[in-house]
């Protein structure tokens, strides 16, 4: 087969298909997201690769399909690169980041500087922080979907104002807060008692390092993955995140 014709891709799920298929849910620099079918790979003999275990979330692939219809058969499958090691809370955040995509992408949608994105998140989750690391992601991901948080400006257009607060609700954005009961509590509050309120807030100083991506402290953390998840809500739907359910069940 010529190798233009293999493309880069990564798992983000598969599940038993049969007795012995693999459903696949790949993500595919040329081609977005996409459903395929594995015949026979928990089958397959050691010479032919031992390719249920090549058809692993985050190992690089060089992969070729064909097929017309939603769901696509996978003819070949190689290792592009060592798959990526991720252990223990980290590699729930690799689980995390596979859910958004999942959920957030439409099929057949081509998300090449997404993919080179995902790509080097699953390597900085490897050793760097593992809440900067989502961070960026998650605000790249809006951003390719066309829905990109303005961190730097409020819904008014003025500059952030870094010993301000602000209340960020998905259909305003970051509203300043003028009442000045605010301005003595501290980071993170959600507020959710009301549709008018704000469903997160946070401080101007952890907007700005969050724009730059400077290094956050374990509060500003906190407040950034409160602003994220309110940024996410109405995109991700009522559903929960099966990761997020899974690292809080995580043993230890």
């Amino acid at each position: 087969m010529r190798a233009q014709a293999l493309k880069r891709g990564f798992v983000l799920h598969r599940r038993d298909y049969r007795n012995s298929s693999l459903l696949l849910e790949v993500f595919s620099a040329e081609h977005g997201r996409l459903a395929c079918l594995a015949k026979g790979a928990k089958a397959a003999p050691k010479g032919r690769g031992a390719l249920a275990s090549l058809l692993q979330p985050f190992q690089p692939l060089w992969l070729h399909w064909v097929g017309r219809g939603e769901v696509k058969t996978l003819t070949r499958a190689e290792a592009a690169a060592p798959a990526i090691a991720l252990s223990g809370e980290r590699l729930y955040c690799g689980f995390y980041l596979n859910e958004l995509l999942m959920r957030l992408l439409a099929r057949d949608d081509p998300q090449e500087p997404l993919f080179v994105f995902y790509q080097q998140a699953l390597a900085d989750l490897a050793t760097e922080p593992m809440d900067a690391v989502l961070r960026r992601f998650e605000l790249r991901l809006l951003e390719e979907l066309g829905y990109a948080l303005d961190l730097r400006r409020d819904r008014h257009g003025a500059p952030i104002d870094p010993s301000r607060y602000y209340g960020y609700r998905p259909d305003v954005g970051l509203e300043p807060l003028l009442d000045p009961r605010w301005e003595s509590v501290p980071e993170p509050v959600p507020v959710v008692a009301s549709s008018l309120a704000p469903a997160a807030l946070v401080s101007g100083a952890t907007l700005q390092r969050l724009a730059a991506g400077s290094a956050l402290s374990p509060r500003e953390s906190r407040a950034a993955r409160g602003l994220m998840r309110a940024a996410l809500a109405p995109h991700l739907g009522p559903k929960p995140l099966r990761s997020r359910e899974l690292f809080r069940r995580r043993p230890g």
